[in-house]
This record gives C-alpha cells, structure tokens and sequence, in this order.
C-alpha cells in the first residue's frame, strides 16, 4: 500500500467523524487556526519570502509573483475570512425537504458532507487557507495540491492549519498536503477514497484531471470574462466599471479580459475609456490585434470589441466567453434583463465589476473555487456547494406490502418546517 493510498483511508475515516461533527466544535477549530496563523506568522511569512526569491530568480512573471506573495495583508486578508465562516450558519443538517407520506411516515431531505475532497490549486498560498477554512466548517476532510512555486509556504501553512485543527477537536488525518505531479496522479485512482476532486488552472490541465479519473469533477477551466458597455450606459459609471473590472487585481479568474462597446457610443466613450485604461498601464487590443477572443490575459492587457448591440454583444460571449462572469453596463432595465438571462454564465452582474464575482464578496467567508458546471454547484462555491445530502425516512413499522395492498395509502403531505 503506498503512502498516499494509505493517507486517504485515514482522510476517509476522518470525514466521517468530521460529518457529525458540533457547529461549536467546528467554530472552535476555525477560531484556533486564525490565532494560529497569527502566532506563526513569522515563520509563514520566511517561508514565502524563500518561494519569492526563488520565484524571481527562475523568471515567474510579475502577475504570478503577486499570487504567490503571502504578507500581512494576505494574512488579514484570510483571517478575516475565517472570521467570516464563523459567523454563517452551519451548512450541514440543514432540513431542504419535509414531506408527511402516511401518519407516522416522515421523511426528510438534509444537507450532510460530501466526504474526502482533493483540491488542486494554483501557487496561491492564501488559497489554500481559505480551502482548509471551508472543508473545516462543511465537515469535510481534504487533500491539497498547491503550486510548486509555493512549496514552502505551503508546507509551512498546512502544518500550523493541520496542527491546530488537532487541538481543537478535528480528526487525526482530516488534512493531507500533497507535493508532486506522481501524488496527483495517484490521488486521481483513489475512487473508493475520494469523493470530489476540484482542479484550478488552465484549460488544459482541467481537461487533462477530467479525463483521467473517473472521481467527479467539479471546476473552471479558464476565466475569459467580459464587460459589455451598452448604447443607453452611462459613460462615467462605464469608464469606472470597466476600469476597476480590468485593473483592479489583474491576475485572476474574474478579472475582465475583453470590453465589448455598442458602436453607436464609440465616439463618446474610447477617448476617455482609453485614456483611463492606459493610465493604469493597460494595453489595449483592438480587432484586427486579436488572434483569439478566447483568451485569458491575466495581465494589463485587454480586447476590445465593437458590436452592433446587446444580442451580437451576447453572441459574442457566449461562444468565445469560459462561462465565469460577465456584465453589462445600462440604464435600460429591460437590455439589461435580456443580457442577464441570455448570458450562459455562472454570474451576470448589471452595472458592477466583474471582480465582485468572488465567495467572499458574496458572503460566503471565502470560496473553494468558482464553477462552470451546471451540476451541484456553480459559479463562486462556497459552504454550500461542499455539502451534497441525504434523504432520511422516519417509520413506526411501516412496509411497502401495506401501502401495495390498498391498507394504506400515501398522503404526500409537504411540510413548511424547514
């Protein structure tokens, strides 16, 4: 039996404890790791500081140098958020379906833990903090897969985070940090152990998880986000919007890649669109510079893209967009209503950034990822897209002959309660 292989029965072994785990259980061991993460902050601080040097000496481009740095604003960053988990409600046993089917006959439909998560990430440390926050407070156990340019940081993070969840009343074994591209592989064979892998990168490495395990997947290739300033927006709130959409944090998944412009505005806006763009140090690309309109920048670099109106601005997204984010900026609430339906996204946003499209910022504590998939979970996933559910059928000697003999029969009676 390898390591890995016998890590992941003691993960499994551990999500089930983890699954009937107390909310105050649960909270304490959130409020340890915060305290702890402060406490050893110094030592993950040096850490990152070595993942840095090493970064910069190999040529890591300067927008994932910033993924990578972990400082005191990271820190703050994701103690807050794990400040924020306390406060929501527990996501697990929470009662989505009661239904009366004959007197004594009761059955539930509640929110339980999905089990063993394996979650690959790109070298984000603050990521990772932010997954292990999540799994703690949905009762999962989980495997972790970070960047090889945050090795240390990783390590160093893990460990704290492990070792005070212990303390507080976690699992032995409920976190696995994993290191190598042979571990990942393996984990991908580990169909009796974990239940969910979620990968983030590019497109090719998801695809690449997706056709190599037969564990479910849930994830987003890429993050070609578009912000769509229409005929009736206002050329201010545009220009600001858009700004911030693009230059706000450029290298991540909801940032804006490409700026669709209704021509009739063309004239008012570009002038003063560019201007502020530019002055930000964004290189702009119009349609005759784009090769593909399908591409992730991650960088202060953006499309452009004149169309004749929202249906050919919907088009557009829709066939080159990665299914993220998008938004429209109007004053028409009925352009902007046809935008918002017709858009084929995990988020649409009226007159907003579309870096709004974060589980943070949409009060989840913080997120695990964001999701195209149209199945369980979508768009920025937090709590709720960690738990699955099962149906609890209440009985007092109840058989099935009864009911198929005509003795009884089903009432069906849904209950208000939950």
């Amino acid at each position: 039996m390898s390591d890995l292989t016998s890590d992941a029965i003691k993960a499994k072994e551990a999500s089930r404890l983890m699954a009937v785990l107390s909310t105050e259980t649960k909270n304490n061991a959130l409020s340890e790791i915060s305290k702890a993460l402060l406490d050893s902050s110094e030592l993950i601080f040096k850490a990152n500081r070595e993942d840095l040097e090493l970064a910069e000496k190999t040529g890591l481009e300067t927008p994932l140098l910033k993924r990578l740095k972990f400082d005191e604003t990271k820190l703050n960053d994701v103690r807050s958020g794990i400040e924020g988990l306390i406060g929501l409600e527990d996501p697990v046993g929470k009662k989505l379906l009661h239904t009366t089917l004959n007197d004594g006959l009761e059955l539930y439909k509640v929110t339980c833990p999905i089990g063993v998560i394996g979650v690959i990430f790109e070298s984000r440390p603050d990521a990772l903090v932010q997954i292990a926050s999540l799994c703690v407070k949905s009762g999962n156990a989980v495997f972790l897969k970070g960047g090889r340019e945050a090795d240390k940081s990783n390590r160093a993070l893990a460990s704290v985070i492990y070792e005070a969840g212990v303390k507080a009343g976690l699992p032995e074994g409920w976190l696995h940090l994993i290191t190598t591209r042979e571990d990942v592989t393996n984990m991908l064979s580990l169909t009796e152990q974990i239940d969910l892998i979620i990968p983030r990168g590019s497109n090719e490495f998801v695809k690449y998880i997706m056709q190599n395990t037969t564990i479910p997947v849930m994830g987003h290739a890429d993050g070609v986000c578009h912000t769509y300033i229409d005929k009736d927006a206002d050329i201010d709130t545009a220009v600001k919007v858009a700004v911030d959409a693009k230059t706000q944090y450029v290298s991540v998944c909801n940032a804006t890649e490409t700026i669709l412009i209704d021509s009739s505005i063309k004239d008012q806006i570009v002038p003063v669109l560019y201007d502020a763009l530019r002055e930000k140090g964004v290189e702009i690309f119009e349609e005759d510079q784009v090769e593909d309109w399908h591409h992730e920048y991650l960088d202060y670099k953006v499309s452009v893209k004149f169309v004749s109106g929202v249906k050919e601005a919907v088009e557009h997204i829709n066939r080159y967009g990665s299914g993220h984010t998008d938004a429209i900026i109007t004053k028409n609430m009925e352009t902007a209503e046809f935008f918002m339906n017709s858009v084929d996204s995990g988020s649409v946003l009226l007159n907003c950034s579309t870096r709004f499209a974060d589980g943070f910022r949409y009060g989840f504590g913080a997120e695990v990822g964001i999701s195209t998939s149209k199945l369980h979970a979508r768009g920025p996933v937090g709590l709720e897209g960690l738990v699955s559910y099962k149906f609890k059928l209440y009985g007092s000697g109840d058989t099935v002959g009864e009911f198929a003999s005509g003795e009884k029969t089903f009432k069906h009676i849904r209950r208000n309660d939950i």
